[in-house]
């Protein structure tokens, strides 16, 4: 596929943007996914190279959570698991589907993962109720599987609904759920990645290009506070989720 830089113009600022947003509470699928297709990638690559570039991306800010003993290890490395296998499933499936039928499912999925998303709870209070760890296991595992299958089929608010389950059903800490979600979200990127990798689906040169704007945008996310940042982020996602709905469309009636 040729590359104009017009397209790279689109999808690496926002890149950056989504990655931003990602590393502090997730959803940035909802922006990076987006700008892949806003550019003119078809379904199956967009969702490959965006893969590609969240994953390289998403290394930087899991790697500060570690430094800074932020993840609970005994849960952290069978969910990891887990959520490989889980994503390798869901990719499996994603590339079983006709581009146009993957257009007509973003049409509800993405207005239904937006509402979602914006509407969800704020996390930033720790909770004060207490579950035993047997608990937290199961949930935090059953989540990762689940929620990885996700990743690996579509992606978008994948860190958010991790996020969502760690702290209000697994009722891990904010600190310890934002480092398992990285650990969680990474591992489901790297398996759904190497099936579209085997299948030649992602378009390395923009993948790479975007990764570098991907990894500036965890680190810095990683390492502040955006506790006004909703404000901000809100109004944006809607903005770039109209202008897909608008792409989607467009490439329907053209098709």
């Amino acid at each position: 596929m040729t590359i104009n830089y017009w397209q790279l113009l689109i999808i690496c600022p926002l890149v950056f943007a989504a990655s931003l947003v990602d590393a502090v509470a997730g959803g940035g699928g909802l922006i990076s996914l987006p700008a892949y297709l806003i550019a003119g990638l078809p379904p199956h690559n967009a969702i490959a190279t965006n893969k590609l570039s969240s994953s390289i991306g998403t290394v930087a800010s899991t790697t500060r959570f570690i430094k800074n003993k932020c993840v609970d290890w005994p849960t952290a490395i069978p969910s990891a698991i887990l959520a490989v296998i889980g994503s390798i499933a869901g990719a499996k499936l994603i590339l079983a589907i006709d581009d146009d039928v993957i257009r007509y499912i973003m049409l509800v999925l993405v207005p239904v993962l937006a509402f979602v998303v914006l509407k969800k709870r704020d996390l930033s209070e720790e909770s004060l109720e207490q579950v035993s760890r047997k608990r937290q296991f199961l949930v935090v595992c059953l989540a990762a599987l689940f929620v990885g299958m996700y990743d690996g089929f579509y992606g978008p608010g994948t860190g958010t609904f991790l996020l969502i389950a760690y702290t209000q059903l697994a009722k891990l800490p904010l600190r310890l759920a934002a480092g398992n979600v990285k650990i969680a979200n990474l591992s489901s990127n790297i398996g759904s990645l190497t099936v579209f990798l085997l299948h030649g689906q992602a378009i390395l040169p923009i993948g790479l290009i975007a990764a570098v704007f991907a990894i500036a945008g965890h680190f810095i996310g990683a390492g502040v506070l955006l506790k006004s940042g909703a404000k901000v982020v809100k109004p944006f996602i809607l903005v770039v989720l109209g202008l897909l709905f608008v792409r989607l469309i467009f490439d329907l009636v053209a098709a």
